[in-house]
């Protein structure tokens, strides 16, 4: 079964024919997710050359501050002694996701997962080749809000993805094109 495809065209081709250009869903999940990887690594490496050792720094007042961690557990610092459990859930993951691309029925779907591929992947990689080491890498984490634990813009893109499938469950937007 392919994917359904979106139109990049903003007008219909003359005479019904089909839109001279589409993009499938999975490239749309894919791209979203390597924008997001490659943001969130980024962002990191601009912080362990530039916050690792310093105090806090005001960013934005006291509404945002960078503050330099190194992450041994999930979200939030929880479960910091089962690093290896998180990474090898991080693959299942990324597997389910790229099972599941090709039958995406809806850009918004398309998004979220690729949020969720894109920040599970960021954080995965820090796990694989971070120290102490592999499975076992600490994430690292540099964004803090007041009365929020210190977060990076992969857990950023997997919250907002997780909140966006949330609006399309309960909008009845389906996750897989219906079969004929």
């Amino acid at each position: 079964m392919t994917s359904p495809e979106i139109p990049l065209d903003a007008e219909p081709a003359e005479s019904g024919e089909e839109l001279s250009r589409r993009v499938p869903l999975w490239v749309v999940t894919v791209s979203v997710a390597a924008v997001v990887w490659a943001i969130d690594q980024i962002t990191k490496l601009i912080a362990v050359a530039n916050l690792e050792g310093q105090p806090s720094m005001e960013l934005l007042g006291p509404v945002l501050k960078l503050t330099f961690v190194r992450n041994p557990g999930a979200a939030f610092s929880l479960g910091s002694g089962y690093t290896i459990i998180f990474s090898l859930l991080a693959f299942v993951v990324v597997g389910v996701i790229i099972y599941t691309a090709p039958t995406l029925g809806s850009l918004g779907w398309a998004i979220a997962l690729g949020g969720i591929l894109g920040g599970s992947l960021g954080n995965l990689t820090d796990r694989l080749l971070r120290e102490p080491g592999f499975l076992r890498g600490h994430v690292v984490d540099f964004l803090q809000l007041p009365n929020w634990p210190i977060f990076n813009v992969a857990d950023m893109a997997v919250v907002g993805s997780a909140i966006l499938m949330v609006i399309l469950t309960l909008r009845g937007v389906p996750l897989r094109v219906p079969k004929t």
